[in-house]
C-alpha cells in the first residue's frame, strides 16, 4: 500500500504491552484450547503428573513413561510420512529424531521381518487405517525415547503353529531399553507376543490398545533383576489366550481400567488366564473390568499384588492378593474410570482413532526452539495436518509458511488469546510490504488459533518512506483464523492471492483487529465474523484513517465482508473512512467490493464514509452497508445500501463456498 505520512503524532506513541492489554480487555472468543483434538468423554480421564490427566488422545505420555525426563519420541526432529517398507525402515532405523506417519497398509517381505526402531522415533498411523502386516517392530537394547501409536500389526501368525515355539515372530519386541510409550494400537493374529517388553527395560507406559485373537500376548521380564516400571491401561485384552500381561519381576507394575474378555478356554484351563505377577513383581491393579475370564488375577508365592476396585463377571480361578506392592499416587498422579465405565470407554476409545491419527503436534520451545524452527520440521508435500503448539510468551520473530507446506495449525496454549504472541517490527522501509509481515502464508488450508500477531514499529518514533508494519499476509486459500489478535497501524492485515484472477479465502472469527490506515487490505474474499475492529486515532480532528482498502479482481463478486461484529475507535467523531478503494499499480481490473452489515458503528465513522483512492473513485468500486447499527450508522446518498433481497445473496456461505463448498463457518 502506498506510504501515508504523519499518520500519528509523537506523543500518541504507545508499546507493545499496552497494545496487549487493550486486546485482552476487548477479547472475544472462548479461552485458549491446549490442543487441536476434541475434549476427553464426561469423566474423568487417564491421569498425568498434573493430576487431571490428558484427553483420550493427548500426544504426552503419562504414567511411568513421563517420569526421568519423560518421553517425546520424534520431537524436535522432522516430519515424514511413509508408504512402503523401504522408507519406515530407512527413517525408523535413522541416527536423528523424526516424527514418522504411516500411511496405509505396508506388507513387511520376507514374512516376519523385523524393522529396527532406533532411540527419538514416534511412529504414529495416519487415521486410523495404517498397519504393519506380516511384520515386527524391534527396540534393541540401548533403545530409547520412542512413541508408536495408532497402528494396527497383525497377522505374522504361522497357520498350524499356534505355540509358536520354534518362530520368534512378535508385533513389537523391546530389550533393554526405557522411555517408550505404546499407545491406541490395534495387536492382531501374531505368531508370537504381540508385545514383549524384555530385559530390564524400564518407564514404560502402554495404553488405549487392543490385544486381540492371540495365544502368547503381552509378556514382561525375562531377566532376574528387578527393574521394570510400567503403566498398563485402558488396553483391551480379547480373545486373547495368556499373558494379559505376564509381569515377571518388574520393580512396579500399575495395571488400571484394562478391559479382559474371553480368556475362558474349557479344553485348556491351566494356561488361559489374565493378569500375573510373577517373581518378584509388586503390581497394583485397579478399576479394571474381567468378562468370562478364567484366573483373572493370579501371583506368585514371591511376588505381590493389591486389587481394588474391579469388576469381575463370570470369572473363575485364582483371584490372588497378598502383600502391599506400592503407591503408584507415589511417582505419578491419575484418576481412574470407575470399572463400571471401562468396557464402554475401553471399546470406544482403545486401537487406532482418527483423533490420533489426524494430525502431528510440534510443540514450541518445548522440542522446537522457535515457530519457524516448528514449521521448518514439515516436509515440502505435506499431506497431513501438523499442529504447531505454541506455548504462553512472546516469540519475536518473523515466520513464513511457504506454498508447500499446506495443513499448518498454529495453536496457542495459554487460557488467552494474548498469552501466546509473535511479533516483529520490521517497516516496509526495510523490505518491502510484503517483507515487512511478521507472519507471512502462502499456504493452502492453514488455520491459527489462540493467538497474538503484531508488528510493533514505532511509526511515530522514526521518518521513513514506507512505514507500512503488516502483522500478518497471507496468499493461501481457505486460511481460518479463530480467536486471534492483529495488532498494528497501517496495513495490519492483508489478505492477498497468487495473482489477480486467483481467488483466495480468508475467515476470521472471534477476533481483534486493529490499526489505522488501510489496516484491512488486498484481494482476498474475506470474511470478518463476530469480531472487534479496532479503528486507531492518528491525532487528527480530520481524517483519522480508512478500514480497508480492497483490490478485489473485477470477475469475483466477494471482497471483504464485516458482519455481526462491533467496529470500536478511539478517534474523534466524524474522522475515520469505513475504506478507500486501492488499485495496485493503477490496475483498473482491481474493483474493489466491500459489505458492511448487521455491525456496530462508532461515531467516529464520518458521514460519508468511503473515500476516492489514488484518482479512482470510491462510486466506481462495490462499497455497500446492511442493518448496521450504533451512533456512526446511517442511511444517506453517500452510503450505499443493499435491499433484503441483495443481502440474501451476500451472506459469510456466499462468500466462502467457492467451488468446492468450503464452509468453516458451519462447525459453530
Amino acid at each position: 500500500m502506498p506510504h501515508l505520512p504523519s499518520k500519528r503524532l509523537p506523543q500518541s506513541g504507545r508499546t507493545l504491552a499496552a497494545v496487549l492489554g487493550l486486546a485482552t480487555a476487548l477479547a472475544l472468543g472462548a479461552a485458549g484450547e491446549t490442543r487441536a483434538a476434541p475434549p476427553a468423554p464426561a469423566g474423568p480421564s487417564a491421569g498425568s503428573a498434573q493430576g487431571a490427566g490428558p484427553d483420550r488422545w493427548s500426544d504426552v505420555p503419562h504414567g511411568f513413561a513421563s517420569l526421568a525426563g519423560g518421553t517425546t519420541g520424534g520431537a524436535g526432529g522432522k516430519v515424514v510420512t511413509v508408504t512402503d517398507q523401504a522408507a519406515l525402515a530407512k527413517y525408523a532405523a535413522a541416527e536423528e529424531p523424526y516424527v514418522i506417519r504411516v500411511r496405509g497398509s505396508i506388507a513387511a517381505e520376507p514374512f516376519g521381518a523385523e524393522i529396527e526402531v532406533a532411540s527419538d522415533k514416534t511412529i504414529v498411523g495416519v487415521g486410523d487405517t495404517a498397519e504393519l502386516v506380516h511384520g515386527e517392530l524391534h527396540l534393541g537394547p540401548g533403545t530409547h525415547n520412542v512413541i508408536i501409536r495408532n497402528l494396527t500389526i497383525r497377522d505374522s501368525a504361522v497357520e498350524g503353529n499356534w505355540d509358536c515355539k520354534d518362530t520368534d515372530f512378535d508385533g513389537i519386541q523391546m530389550d533393554t531399553v526405557h522411555h517408550v510409550w505404546i499407545d491406541h494400537n490395534r495387536f492382531s493374529n501374531i505368531c508370537d507376543g504381540q508385545l514383549d517388553i524384555r530385559k530390564d527395560s524400564e518407564y514404560v507406559t502402554v495404553s488405549y490398545n487392543r490385544f486381540e485373537n492371540n495365544n502368547k500376548t503381552f509378556g514382561i521380564g525375562w531377566t532376574g533383576n528387578v527393574k521394570t516400571q510400567i503403566t498398563i491401561d485402558h488396553n483391551w485384552f480379547s480373545r486373547t489366550k495368556q499373558r494379559n500381561p505376564s509381569v515377571d519381576n518388574a520393580a512396579y507394575a500399575h495395571l488400571y481400567n484394562n478391559y479382559l474378555t474371553a480368556q475362558a478356554d474349557p479344553g485348556d484351563p491351566v494356561w488361559t488366564y489374565g493378569n500375573w505377577s510373577r517373581g518378584k513383581t509388586k503390581m497394583v491393579i485397579e478399576n479394571s473390568y474381567y468378562q468370562d475370564v478364567q484366573h483373572p488375577y493370579q501371583a506368585d508365592a514371591s511376588a505381590e499384588l493389591v486389587e481394588r476396585g474391579s469388576i469381575l463377571e463370570n470369572t473363575t480361578g485364582r483371584h490372588d492378593e497378598w502383600g502391599e506392592a506400592f503407591d503408584p499416587h507415589a511417582f505419578y498422579a491419575y484418576r481412574p474410570d470407575p470399572a463400571a465405565a471401562v468396557p464402554a470407554l475401553v471399546k470406544r476409545f482403545s486401537g487406532p482413532q482418527k483423533q490420533v491419527g489426524d494430525a502431528v503436534t510440534l510443540h514450541v520451545p518445548a522440542d522446537y526452539p522457535t515457530v519457524q524452527a516448528a514449521v521448518d520440521a514439515v516436509p515440502a508435500g505435506n499431506d497431513g495436518r501438523v499442529v504447531i503448539a505454541v506455548a504462553p510468551g512472546t516469540y519475536r520473530e518473523k515466520v513464513y509458511i511457504p506454498a508447500a507446506k499446506p495443513k499448518i495449525s498454529l495453536q496457542g496454549t495459554g487460557q488467552k488469546r494474548s498469552d501466546t504472541v509473535i511479533v516483529h517490527d520490521t517497516p516496509a522501509a526495510y523490505g518491502g510490504s510484503s517483507g515487512s509481515a511478521t507472519v507471512r502464508i502462502a499456504a493452502d488450508d492453514v488455520s491459527a488459533r489462540h493467538l497474538t500477531f503484531a508488528n510493533d514499529f514505532d511509526e511515530a518514533a522514526h521518518e521513513l518512506n514506507g512505514e507500512q508494519a503488516l502483522a500478518v499476509k497471507t496468499t493461501g486459500d481457505r486460511i481460518v483464523f479463530e480467536d486471534t489478535a492483529f495488532l498494528g497501524n497501517q496495513d495490519t492485515l492483508m489478505t492477498d492471492s497468487p495473482k489477480p484472477t486467483t481467488v483466495s479465502r480468508v475467515y476470521i472469527r472471534d477476533s481483534y483487529l486493529e490499526g489505522d490506515v488501510d489496516f484491512l487490505y488486498g484481494r482476498a474474499t474475506t470474511v470478518v465474523e463476530h469480531s472487534v475492529v479496532k479503528a486507531l486515532s492518528r491525532g487528527s480532528d480530520t481524517n483519522n484513517g480508512y478500514i480497508t482498502a480492497p483490490s478485489t479482481w473485477k470477475g469475483n463478486p466477494y471482497g471483504f465482508l464485516i458482519t455481526e461484529s462491533r467496529i470500536v475507535s478511539d478517534a474523534p467523531a466524524g474522522t475515520f473512512h469505513l475504506g478507500r478503494p486501492w488499485h495496485p499499480g493503477g490496475d483498473p481490473d482491481a474493483v474493489g467490493q466491500v459489505l458492511i452489515r448487521d455491525t456496530w458503528l462508532p461515531e467516529a465513522v464520518k458521514a460519508a464514509p468511503w473515500t476516492d483512492m489514488s484518482g479512482f473513485s470510491w462510486k466506481d468500486a462495490r462499497f455497500a452497508e446492511y442493518r448496521n447499527s450504533g451512533p456512526g450508522a446511517a442511511v444517506t446518498a453517500d452510503r450505499p445500501q443493499l435491499t433484503p433481497e441483495q443481502a440474501r445473496a451476500y451472506t459469510v456461505t456466499a462468500y466462502l463456498k467457492g467451488t468446492d463448498g468450503w464452509a468453516p463457518h458451519a462447525r459453530h
